[in-house]
């Protein structure tokens, strides 16, 4: 069973076709691409997931468990986490305390616990702090960990937004384009704490991302949308020399796409 299986999803605003009958997987343990067009749906797609959007048809399930007929609000608990396009920070909390934030869903401890702050509280708010700790060492934020994320340049801050995913010990981590705005160097630190992310620690995930440069390197398989439909799916190789995918981006069956 894979982890993350999108059946016959279909997506409409006012008419408007978003998504049409959208079909893919996502196996345990691999880092899976969403590529295609601007306006191709990926975004839109992982909205659909994580339940920001609610398609008109169609099935969602992790774990075998339907994503669908779950609340927003319990689907991190099913063990699903996010970052954005645009970054969704606590601009005036630390770096620490937003990665706090991301254990919310891991609380344990009841209203009067947390109010006296004793026992079971403090215990758990001390395992949290720890695992926090790890992230950030992890994330090399250490020297900022005290600092509002606000202040923090552009490059740090998608790392933090990536952190406070991580804090909610996911078992998918839904990655919408981490990359984007970054210079090359962030982009390459970027690129090896998704693959560390995958390698060390085992999680799954599904990245959108228009450098294709990085979803090649570091992809186990790539899914392409047009037009709010899968175009084409499989490694990264298959997919890179599929003419309708070249037309796609470029128009025509160029041979010189994502460098070759």
């Amino acid at each position: 069973m894979p982890l993350l299986d999108v059946s016959d999803v279909t997506l409409t605003f006012k008419g408007i076709a978003a998504l049409v009958s959208v079909c893919f997987q996502v196996e345990e343990g691999q880092i899976v691409s969403l590529i295609g067009p601007n306006g191709a749906g990926k975004t839109s797609m992982l909205n659909c997931i994580s339940g920001r959007y609610h398609p008109e048809a169609g099935s969602i399930t992790l774990g075998g468990s339907e994503l669908l007929t779950v609340p927003t609000h319990r689907r991190t608990s099913m063990g699903l986490s996010r970052t954005f396009q645009n970054i969704a920070l606590f601009r005036g909390l630390s770096v620490l305390d937003n990665l706090m934030v991301g254990r919310h869903a891991q609380l344990k401890y009841g209203l009067l616990s947390s109010i006296l702050y004793f026992g079971a509280a403090r215990r758990a708010e001390d395992a949290h702090r720890r695992r926090v700790e790890e992230i950030i060492d992890f994330l090399n934020l250490s020297p900022y960990r005290h600092q509002p994320a606000g202040l923090l340049p552009y490059g740090l801050q998608k790392r933090v937004e990536l952190g406070r995913a991580l804090a909610a010990e996911p078992r998918l981590l839904l990655l919408d384009e981490p990359m984007a705005g970054m210079n090359l160097e962030e982009t390459e630190d970027m690129a090896r704490f998704v693959l560390d992310i995958n390698e060390e620690w085992g999680l799954t995930v599904l990245l959108v991302e228009h450098d294709m440069g990085v979803v090649m390197n570091i992809s186990h398989q790539v899914v392409v949308l047009d037009f709010g439909q899968v175009l084409a799916q499989g490694a990264p190789e298959a997919v890179q020399a599929d003419p309708k995918v070249l037309a796609a981006y470029l128009g025509s069956e160029d041979a010189t796409f994502l460098g070759r």
